[in-house]
């Protein structure tokens, strides 16, 4: 049988680590020195000594503009659906416009048109912007795969949100059609 004795020194490497080495004698009388604890600084898991410099395995894509793209496109696709400032500005705009352009002997139908008919297709332009670029920005995150890093998989909550802005991009797409074309919820006639 043989005798173990600890010595528990501090050996400091790079990061000043402190390993416990252990020397253990055999039944034959040879000893052999066992450290345990962290491994030193370029050590890998099989013992071996490697540069510091290889240790370090360089990061694939992380996905980070892909997600940000398809929270921006989801973004868009709300906006085009509830409005917008700029949207709003336009219409002001251009009821006020109309307004200044129509005089008072003008006819109700001729102030009803120029007031607010333009004011409501300024919305309409607006809102179909900001759907038509949720729609861009959607597909364009969605194909963005097929022409990175083919063997890299995209993330699946990028997939559906994407999915969402192109979604909310074809619905706000076609309500500003429908808005511009007085399809939907047209001016009263006068």
């Amino acid at each position: 049988m043989g005798t173990r004795t600890v010595d528990e020194t501090a050996a400091t490497t790079g990061k000043d680590e402190e390993a416990v080495t252990e020397e253990t004698t055999g039944a034959d009388g040879t000893s052999a020195d066992v450290t345990s604890g962290e491994a030193a600084e370029g050590d890998t898991a099989d013992g071996d000594t490697a540069p510091a410099d290889t240790a370090v395995k360089e990061a694939g894509p992380s996905g980070v503009g892909q997600g940000a793209g398809a929270v921006v496109s989801a973004a868009l696709g709300v906006v085009s659906l509830t409005g917008s400032w700029v949207g709003t500005v336009a219409s002001a705009r251009e009821s006020l416009i109309g307004q200044l352009e129509t005089s008072s002997s003008s006819s109700v139908a001729a102030m009803v048109e120029a007031g607010y008919g333009d004011a409501w297709r300024a919305g309409a332009l607006w809102a179909g912007l900001f759907a038509l670029a949720a729609l861009i920005a959607g597909v364009v995150v969605l194909a963005r795969p097929a022409f990175g890093a083919p063997g890299e998989p995209q993330a699946p909550w990028i997939k559906s949100v994407a999915w969402a802005g192109v979604s909310l991009g074809v619905i706000g797409l076609l309500l500003a059609v429908l808005k511009y074309t007085d399809v939907l919820l047209g001016l009263p006639s006068a």
